[in-house]
């Protein structure tokens, strides 16, 4: 089981959720405005946008876990091939409703990187590393 084939994020609001991440560059086959489900096509892996009340249900219907608005320790990055990159995607979340957590900088290890916060609270990391190296699919490989 080395593999993740499905990243489901628990939205409040799908038609808001999917018109944030197809504005920033998100690609998915979904036409219609309110769909039940939402997967988006990437390199290498799927994002799914799921009705958070509904995911909680699908845990555990008797007993479905507490939905709470605080840091759960989880973060999505998307790995870049130059600074300039970074900033731009930085540039265009916050232009679709996303909201800049710590802007684009010079970090410890060494790259550069910023945060932002989608419409729901999840937070994701835009990084680049000069040390990073991609295979043909773009996706970081990691030795």
């Amino acid at each position: 089981m080395n593999r993740i084939n499905l990243i489901c994020l628990g939205v409040k609001n799908i038609e808001l959720s999917l018109a944030f991440y197809k504005n920033i560059g998100f690609k998915t086959y979904e036409t219609q405005a309110s769909p039940a489900i939402v997967f988006f096509d990437n390199q290498g892996s799927k994002l799914e946008l799921y009705p958070l009340e509904q995911l909680a249900k699908d845990i555990n219907a008797e007993n479905p876990p507490l939905i709470s608005q605080g840091f759960s320790g989880i973060t999505f990055a998307c790995n870049t091939k130059s600074e300039k990159e970074v900033d731009d995607i930085l540039q265009l979340v916050q232009t679709h409703g996303g909201t800049i957590v710590k802007p684009a900088q010079k970090v410890f290890w060494g790259g550069y990187s910023g945060y932002f916060k989608d419409l729901d609270g999840y937070y994701w990391e835009i990084a680049y590393s000069a040390d990073w190296k991609f295979d043909d699919q773009d996706m970081l490989i990691i030795e």
